[in-house]
């Protein structure tokens, strides 16, 4: 990403609500030709930075640029590089589709009628335009309401949990089109979910937010390389509590589970042995050493402290 300048630059965005800061001192960029997940559980502050992105409530402080322009002085050109979904997509639930379609393209000028077919061909609703939004399902709402969003090619487009009430089917299909947009049409993705692993299956990189705060931006690739560098080991004994307290007392080996017959361990491979011969020497009965598969899910749950779903 470094020889590509940002589609979108956030820098030090904070929005205060009474006491509470939901957006803290957040900064991020965003380039051309990625898909960018926005992770955190819900109330981390998700909805609000990207309220403020799409203009519909002000930032206390920081700066927003959009292809180039300030949101706030030059609100026009910035909002004119960008399309996005918050919440529900609003349509004319009695009108078809592609009336729905050419209606929204009046607000922006000069959309040629070609142009409403690419979009419905590349979210697979070309044959179902002439229906009504009310015949369609959810998926196909949502699918209809991204259409509408890329109508005049934005430089830039937001999703807000955009697989929220979709089927597999939908999430998948939806996942397509967006790396397509994103890897052959060069357009900046941004999606923001409490699901990691649609963050997983969809995105370049991720920003991971909780408590208002961008806690760590990474690729998915850094995150297991994270998750394969932490080795978990299950010791099983006959007193796990008894195992505890030895290593308390002996050692600084992390216990990360308890159980009635069991404890994991987060240690170094190397490392281990010395784990199983100061519980032996302590008076503790070990009867197995199990290595675990340590997954992308501790990783997050590492960096967060909880609070990410996983589905």
């Amino acid at each position: 990403m470094e020889n590509k300048l940002p589609a979108m630059s956030i820098a030090n965005a904070t929005k205060i609500y009474g006491t509470k800061k939901a957006v803290d001192d957040i900064s991020f960029d965003i380039y051309p030709g990625e898909v960018f997940g926005f992770l955190g559980p819900n109330g981390a502050g998700k909805t609000t930075i990207i309220k403020m992105i799409m203009g519909f409530i002000r930032p206390d402080n920081g700066t927003i640029i959009i292809n180039g322009f300030n949101r706030k002085t030059d609100y026009e050109k910035a909002m004119s590089s960008i399309g996005g979904i918050v919440e529900n997509p609003e349509m004319y639930n009695y009108l078809p589709a592609r009336t729905n379609l050419e209606m929204y393209a009046r607000l922006h000028g000069k959309i040629p009628k070609e142009r409403i077919d690419e979009v419905l061909e590349l979210v697979g609703l070309l044959d179902r335009a002439k229906e009504p939004i009310k015949k369609y399902s959810l998926g196909m709402k949502q699918r209809i309401g991204l259409a509408q969003a890329l109508l005049h090619k934005p430089k830039v487009l937001i999703l807000d949990e955009p697989t929220n009430g979709l089927d597999p089917a939908g999430i998948h299909q939806l996942r397509d089109i967006l790396k397509k947009l994103a890897h052959e049409e060069g357009t900046a993705v941004m999606v923001s979910s409490h699901l990691l692993s649609e963050m997983e299956m969809m995105c370049d990189r991720i920003g991971i937010i909780s408590n208002g705060k961008l806690l760590q931006i990474c690729t998915i690739e850094e995150l297991m390389q994270k998750a394969n560098n932490t080795s978990v080991y299950r010791i099983k004994t006959s007193d796990p509590k008894k195992a505890k307290d030895i290593l308390a007392q002996a050692t600084s080996f992390k216990i990360s589970n308890l159980t009635n017959d069991s404890l994991d361990i987060e240690a170094e491979e190397n490392d281990i042995n010395e784990c199983v011969r100061t519980l032996v020497a302590g008076g503790s009965d070990i009867y197995g050493v199990q290595k675990l598969q340590t997954s992308l899910e501790d990783a997050f749950l590492e960096i967060t402290g909880g609070g990410i779903t996983i589905e």
